[in-house]
């Protein structure tokens, strides 16, 4: 019984309690283009001002109902108005606030479940222009609980004041067997919707080309995702995707090809990711009582391109679809020797402590 507990602990250790004690992330080493973190949000008093790589704190949350906030997106139609939520145990509520952090806006959502949002996205409706909210219960701690996963779509409001929005239920499966996933991203040209698992060894999933809300949808491995994923987003010209983990984030060109790493602010735990609307900057969020949302500019090799690729002729209409996807297995894991280090050290350093103490209480 006695190893039995150590070992229950020890898995709980290391995949629980890492996060939290993982306090110097591989980002803190300036990365390849020179770029250097900030200082850590929680560690001092927070500036406002930019630092010399151009990173600064935008706002801070200041409703004291926003203590998870897991998901972050730019609104596409309301001038300086970001949506959040918070993580599980939640209502299915959204905010929207400004850029002082001050909630303009509570929205409950009507016909959905708050399992365990872990992520939001947001779109723009071709025909009509009018902005899409997409938010992603698709956490599942222990790999496999729930039979599938739900994306919900909400119209985004033209006005903003308390409201209750209708929404419509997308359920998911994946096609190799149920796992954890805290990242969802929707491609702005073809409104093709994503998900990026969070696992040792993490997976880009896309959704079916046309969402049916009669029927489980598939979704199916396209690329591999860095290690332990937390969010990830598109770029608004689709140019390039992000994706998020507690160290760092990689940008990605829409083939699956790593572009960069990005050196992120130290945060308590960053939860969220997604880009500025002018695709030139990236803004990320962590969990916590009056959390921070901070800018980081991309870098140069990353900047928006006016149009994507162009398509060879003599691809079919498949092919040219997965030319602005995330296609193929090209890793970017955007991990390096150091983050593996780091991240084994401290597993062995919690398991020991652990195993010790289950010892000694036997």
């Amino acid at each position: 019984m006695g190893d039995l507990v150590t070992r229950v602990l020890a898995v709980v250790a290391t995949f629980f309690l890492l996060p939290a004690v993982l306090v110097t992330p591989a980002s803190a080493a300036p990365d390849d283009d020179g770029i250097a973190p900030a200082v850590p949000a929680f560690a001092a008093p927070a500036s406002t001002a930019p630092d010399d790589d151009g990173m600064e704190k935008l706002f801070s949350f200041r409703d004291s109902r926003i203590t998870e906030s897991s998901g972050l997106a730019v609104s596409p139609t309301h001038q300086d108005v970001y949506y959040t939520h918070n993580d599980s145990a939640a209502t299915p509520t959204f905010y929207a606030v400004d850029g002082q952090g001050r909630t303009r806006a509570t929205f409950q959502v009507r016909g959905a479940q708050a399992r365990d949002w872990e992520a939001m996205a947001t779109s723009k409706d071709p025909a009509t222009g009018r902005g899409v909210l997409w938010f992603a219960d698709i956490g599942d701690n222990l790999d496999g609980a729930w039979p599938n996963v739900s994306v919900y779509k909400v119209m985004e409001p033209q006005r903003l004041g308390d409201a209750t929005l209708p929404a419509v239920r997308y359920r998911f499966r994946y096609a190799d067997g149920a796992r954890n996933a805290e990242g969802l991203m929707v491609h702005p040209k073809t409104g093709r919707l994503y998900v990026v698992s969070k696992e040792f060894s993490g997976s880009v999933y896309a959704a079916p080309k046309k969402l049916r809300a009669d029927r489980i949808n598939v979704l199916r491995k396209v690329a591999t995702a860095p290690i332990m994923a937390t969010d990830a987003a598109y770029a608004p010209d689709g140019s390039s995707y992000v994706i998020r983990t507690y160290f760092s984030a990689t940008l990605y060109r829409p083939s699956g090809e790593s572009i960069t790493k990005v050196a992120m602010p130290e945060l308590k735990q960053a939860e969220s990711i997604t880009y500025t609307l002018d695709g030139k900057a990236l803004l990320t969020g962590t969990e916590g009582p009056r959390s921070p949302v901070s800018r980081v500019p991309l870098p140069e090799q990353a900047a928006p391109t006016p149009s994507p690729s162009p398509v060879r002729a003599d691809q079919s209409e498949e092919s040219s679809t997965a030319a602005q996807q995330p296609t193929g297995e090209s890793g970017g894991g955007g991990l390096t020797l150091r983050d593996v280090l780091i991240w084994l050290a401290a597993a062995t350093t919690a398991i020991g402590v652990i195993t010790f103490l289950a010892r000694r209480t036997r």
